[in-house]
Parts: C-alpha cells; structure tokens; sequence
C-alpha cells in the first residue's frame, strides 16, 4: 500500500502501471498480479486502506469530548502544509475520483469511504446534542456540510494551487460551524 501511494504520487493515476508499483516495493509485477490481478483491484484495495487509517485515527479520539473530537476530524481531512507530495497525492485520487462514474469497482469504494467518513462525523455530532455539548441540529446534514467543504478545499488546494484554502476553509468551518454547534454555556466557556 505505500508503494502504490508513492507510484501515484511519482506517477499520477492517469499514467500508473503495475510495472510502477512494483518497481516502489521491490516485487515483480507478477507478484501484484498475483495478489491483485488488475491495476483496478490494487487501486480499490489502496482505498479501503486509506479508509482504515482513517478508521484508526478515528478510534484514537474516543474519549475525548464532542467538540475535540469534531474538531480533530476536520482537521485530520486538511493537509498540515502544503508540501508538492500532498498535492501530487491529491491530484491523483482527484482523476481517480473521476474514473468513477465510468469504474463501477471505484465508484462503489469511494461511495463508501465518503458515506464512513460522514457516518463517523454524524456520530460525533449525534453524540455531542446527546450529551448536551451541542446545540440541536441535524446530524447527518451537518455532517454533510463539513464534508462536502473539506472536500472543496482538498480539491481547490490540489487542482488550482489554492495555497490558502485550506486554512481559510478551516477558519470559516470554526467560525460559522464548529462554534455554532455549541451550546451558548459551552461558548461562553471556550470564549475564556
């Protein structure tokens, strides 16, 4: 799995081959073969990966309050710096992303990281307007909210050089977002 996320990274999606790959791992293209049989299948299996890191971060929270752990997963979904290998990453998985609707494999695995990534901020929402720590609001569309704007700054970062999107996404999410979401106590004691 590193492998493949150095070959996109050197490569792109667009010109990635198994011969790439298995030059990054020190294998034989047979041997992916072997375990992937197609280019497809290594590539689909890069993603449930990425998916499981994301998972394992996501159960480092637990045990942190509502708010740290929102805060924690938008931060966790904007690059911490804008180095050139963030962005060749992202651009890769952007044409991969755009394969999907022609790649039934791609499109079904996207589908579902995106629909974990919004199930694991809704719970965090539901969980805080549970415990009293958030305001009443729809879990599920606030979720969506958080989403479809760290998605859009992913994508303004890697595709348009948008050095600032990042950061500004993240200012306004707290902003207009995050501290909304509290209740006017917890406000007030997060304000001193």
């Amino acid at each position: 799995m590193e492998a493949t996320y150095r070959a996109l990274c050197a490569n792109g999606f667009a010109s990635l081959t198994m011969r790439d790959i298995a030059d990054e791992a020190g294998k034989s293209t047979s041997l992916l073969h072997y375990h992937y049989d197609t280019k497809r299948n290594l590539l689909v299996s890069f993603l449930a990966h990425l998916l499981a890191g994301f998972e394992e971060k996501f159960e480092e929270t637990e045990g942190e309050s509502p708010d740290d752990r929102l805060r924690s997963l938008v931060e966790r979904l904007l690059p911490d710096d804008d180095g050139e290998e963030y962005a060749r990453f992202g651009r890769a998985l952007m044409e991969l992303r755009m394969r999907a609707p022609h790649e039934e494999a791609y499109r079904e695995q996207l589908q579902t990281n995106m629909r974990t990534l919004r199930d694991r901020f809704a719970d965090v929402i539901r969980e805080g307007v549970e415990a009293g720590v958030f305001r009443e609001v729809d879990p599920d569309r606030t979720a969506r909210l958080l989403l479809y704007s760290l998605d859009g700054a992913r994508s303004f970062h890697v595709t348009l050089g948008d050095d600032d999107a990042p950061a500004e996404t993240a200012a306004a999410l707290d902003e207009f977002v995050l501290s909304s979401l509290l209740v006017d106590g917890d406000a007030e004691r997060d304000a001193e």
